[in-house]
């Protein structure tokens, strides 16, 4: 029995159309993958991880600076690695410069350790600049790093600042003396306490603190300071071990606290604090001979 031919079309039910599913995240560039996988089920754009809040512009920005001069292998690297790090690490010579930043009280400080090389010493004079204090650096087992200090590495001192505060450093005394073995209480030397389990070779000294001293006198000197208004010569001489951390703290919690007004001084002064290494010129400095 034929069906009779109707003169319209039956309506017939269409399927939903599907909508098109996107190809594997592996038949996708990496980050399209990444994307796609990040998409919730709810169609919406792919979910964000919350914002972290960022830090104001000049959060860090230091108040004031410090800079470590001397010559090459006399402990620079490794005064700084003892204080900020609590540990004596083998360092390789510090090529042009590098600083740690140092929070004390509401300052931020910026302790910058420079590189002893003479192929490096023009940049002395461009990471001294505005600095607050210089910590001139030798090796007491070796006299020719303290003729360096006066030689080479003065006249990189003038552009710090007209107030810089300056120490005299002796670094690898656990070396020549007994005493930078033995931990350090209130600034004081333990030498009745029995250091049996060291074990080492006495070096003679060949820098004296008085050959310290003499050299702070004379840097006053070159910088036309007052000795009477100037911090006086013994408390700005010290003798350090990075290996041990012999009077280490002392030292740089000295100068910390001795900086403080100068940085207060600079901020009302408006001196600047950072290095611009763009608009920096490398001066080639003479040696100074003002001194002798």
């Amino acid at each position: 029995m034929k069906l009779p031919v109707l003169p319209f079309p039956l309506c017939s039910a269409k399927k939903p159309e599907e909508e098109p599913r996107p190809p594997p995240a592996c038949q996708l560039p990496k980050f399209l993958g990444v994307i796609l996988k990040s998409v919730r089920k709810d169609g919406n754009s792919p979910a964000r991880s919350p914002a972290r809040p960022r830090r104001k512009g000049n959060a860090m920005k230091p108040d004031g600076k410090i800079v470590l001069l001397g010559d090459v292998n006399v402990g620079k690297t490794s005064l700084l690695h003892r204080y900020m790090e609590r540990r004596f690490q083998e360092t390789v010579s510090t090529v042009g410069g590098a600083f740690y930043l140092k929070q004390w009280g509401p300052h931020n400080i910026s302790v910058w350790d420079t590189a002893g090389r003479e192929q490096f010493h023009g940049l002395g004079s461009m990471y001294c600049r505005g600095a607050a204090a210089i910590i001139l650096t030798y090796d007491v087992t070796n006299l020719q790093s303290m003729v360096e200090l006066e030689d080479r590495f003065l006249a990189l001192t003038d552009t710090a600042s007209t107030n810089c505060i300056f120490a005299i450093v002796g670094n690898k005394v656990d070396l020549t003396d007994t005493c930078a073995f033995l931990p350090e209480k209130e600034g004081e030397c333990q030498a009745d306490k029995p250091i049996d389990s060291f074990i080492f070779t006495k070096i003679k000294k060949q820098v004296l603190m008085d050959d310290a001293i003499a050299l702070y006198k004379k840097i006053l000197k070159y910088k036309k300071l007052d000795e009477k208004n100037a911090p006086a010569a013994e408390k700005m001489c010290f003798e350090t071990s990075a290996k041990t951390g012999y009077k280490v703290d002392h030292l740089f919690e000295t100068v910390f606290e001795m900086v403080i007004p100068l940085i207060l001084h600079q901020k009302t002064e408006g001196l600047p604090q950072t290095v611009d290494l763009n608009n920096s010129k490398i001066a080639n400095h003479p040696r100074s001979d003002c001194c002798r």
